[in-house]
């Protein structure tokens, strides 16, 4: 299909085509570790699965087609996809990352990749002048993450390009928290965009999977090779899931983002919160370059709860009845997540702190109920 789509359409269709042995609408699972070959190098475009597999061919396809990109790729996880971008640099090499960041990166940029000689600074990235001082001729990537887990800062993708592209950086954007359907990176001038497509991508909470996506042909095969030689890749059934969540994408971070907003202005109106992050309110200080470059607001919401500690935000979640406490995100339920000893654990306490990350904040992924009954479910467990 040549014509441009629009992205609800891309969603369903981009990328794709009828496949040709017997007309199936959706790509068939390629449960198949090899392939035949009629003499030896000589095949139909797939020899290993490690290295091609349709299934994941189509997966990879769609990936670039809702993020305007003209090269996908599928890896066994968040963290892998993650893992091959870093895997671009070398010993000496600097990266700057956000400060706010989801716990995962923070662990593999710190007790992986510095092993190896690659230097990370983790900056508050809406101060531009500071972020400046960090840059030097090692320099080779900043690392994006916006909206920040579990912070809700929004980072201003345009102006980091900007400077990215004057000290000639790559600039890679984690995407995971505002999927393609409400932000889409490349288009503000990132380099790679990523996504952890267990979380609103694939979208019901039943699949591990990461995905990248990116324009320049060069960095691509590099990509490619990576993937292949490491062989961090997705299997055919998971690839087949996430290509079928994105066909829904639309439609369910439309209700996400309804959602959220009626939880946000819930938690806002509270006497009993303290503090709540969402970048759809207007006193959210990431509100305007939200409003800027994101289609809309996302369903992920923290909140810090009055007089809370860490007991009293765990008593908390331990009374929500329809919010499930689980790691994860982005799935049709509703989760509720204790960042300070669930997904941000591997930051020590001292530098979690720093970016906001307290023991009594508490995170939210709304899902896709009723609106109503999220709300009085956080009504009944704060009060």
């Amino acid at each position: 299909m040549n014509k441009k789509l629009r992205f609800n359409s891309a969603a369903i269709h981009g990328g794709q085509k009828i496949d040709p042995a017997y007309g199936a609408v959706m790509p068939p699972i390629y449960q198949t570790s090899t392939y035949s070959q009629t003499s030896p190098g000589v095949h139909k475009g797939f020899e290993y699965s490690r290295t091609h597999n349709p299934t994941r061919e189509a997966l990879e396809n769609s990936i670039a087609s809702i993020e305007n990109a003209k090269y996908g790729l599928a890896f066994g996880s968040g963290l892998a996809a993650i893992d091959a971008i870093i895997k671009l640099l070398k010993p000496g090499d600097e990266v700057i990352s956000t400060n706010d960041l989801y716990g995962g990166s923070y662990r593999l940029f710190t007790k992986i990749f510095e092993n190896f000689g690659i230097k990370f600074h983790f900056v508050g990235m809406g101060n531009f002048d500071f972020l400046s001082k960090h840059v030097n001729n090692k320099t080779k990537l900043f690392w994006v993450e916006t909206p920040t887990n579990p912070m809700m800062n929004v980072i201003d993708i345009k102006k980091i390009s900007k400077l990215a592209k004057e000290y000639k950086i790559l600039l890679a954007v984690d995407n995971t928290f505002a999927s393609p359907y409400l932000q889409q990176p490349l288009n503000l001038g990132a380099d790679i965009v990523m996504h952890s497509a267990t979380k609103y991508l694939a979208g019901h909470s039943d699949v591990i999977l990461g995905t990248i996506a990116l324009n320049d042909k060069v960095l691509a095969e590099k990509l490619y090779f990576i993937q292949n030689a490491s062989g961090a890749v997705c299997g055919p059934m998971d690839s087949f899931l996430t290509l079928r969540g994105i066909k829904t994408l639309h439609l369910r971070m439309q209700r996400h983002s309804e959602n959220a907003k009626k939880v946000a202005e819930f938690l806002e109106s509270n006497s009993k919160i303290k503090t709540v992050f969402w970048p759809g309110l207007e006193n959210h200080p990431s509100h305007k370059i939200a409003k800027k470059q994101m289609n809309d607001f996302g369903g992920m919401i923290s909140f810090i709860p009055k007089g809370s500690d860490f007991s009293s935000s765990v008593q908390i979640m331990k009374k929500l009845k329809i919010f499930t406490i689980a790691e994860s995100l982005g799935g049709v339920e509703s989760l509720v997540g204790h960042p300070a000893s669930m997904t941000h654990a591997s930051i020590p306490k001292e530098e979690r702190e720093k970016s906001g990350v307290v023991d009594s904040l508490i995170r939210l992924s709304v899902g896709l109920e009723d609106y109503r009954d999220l709300i009085e479910d956080l009504s009944q467990a704060i009060d």
